[in-house]
């Protein structure tokens, strides 16, 4: 079996909402601050350790309109040119090149474990969409990049009343600030 593999980047209150700040979200971009290069290529090695992303509709959407036009660097050519599977019950297509359609209706979940038998899926942002595979035990890790910020509200990727198991393995302190820790979810 491969693995699913969540990364996000946090506050320490929990918040993921709008790091990039595209979203329009009154603290949005606030990842910006702690970024340097450990973190870049932190994030560049986890994407090639991947064979595809797994994407909410919403993130889908925001990378579709913003990594498209970009090329010639490693990073981009690889988020471009790897597989997404994008899960939504709402978008009929999937025009980003190399994106597949993941209907969000009556057995998602049976299609997600079908794709988790064949690769090894990163989730990126997607905050419904981990919940939902936290719910149903789908998430193997979390890699957590924890932005030393409290924002004080905005959406949390832990829902209220939301009960998960997990463990550390590998706390890395990056150079701009972030605390880049991985967990893996356990059973019970």
């Amino acid at each position: 079996m491969r693995r699913i593999v969540v990364t996000e980047f946090i506050s320490l209150d929990g918040v993921v909402e709008d790091p990039g700040g595209a979203e329009g979200y009154k603290h949005g971009g606030w990842r910006f601050k702690f970024d340097d290069p450990d973190g870049m290529k932190y994030k560049l090695d986890e994407t090639f350790a991947h064979d595809a992303m797994l994407l909410g509709r919403v993130t889908y959407e925001g990378f579709a309109e913003a990594w498209p036009s970009r090329s010639g660097d490693p990073y981009s050519d690889r988020f471009n040119g790897m597989p997404k599977y994008v899960v939504t019950s709402t978008l009929a297509s999937a025009d980003w090149t190399n994106s597949h359609i993941v209907d969000g209706g009556d057995g998602v979940y049976d299609r997600i474990r079908a794709l988790r038998e064949e690769q090894k899926l990163l989730v990126w942002g997607s905050p419904s969409l981990v919940q939902s595979l936290l719910r149903e035990g789908l998430v193997d890790e979390l890699v957590l990049l924890t932005s030393p910020v409290v924002l004080g509200e905005g959406l949390r990727l832990f829902a209220d009343g939301a009960d998960h198991r997990l463990r550390f393995t590998e706390p890395t302190l990056l150079g701009g600030g972030m605390l880049a820790v991985r967990a893996e979810a356990t059973a019970g």
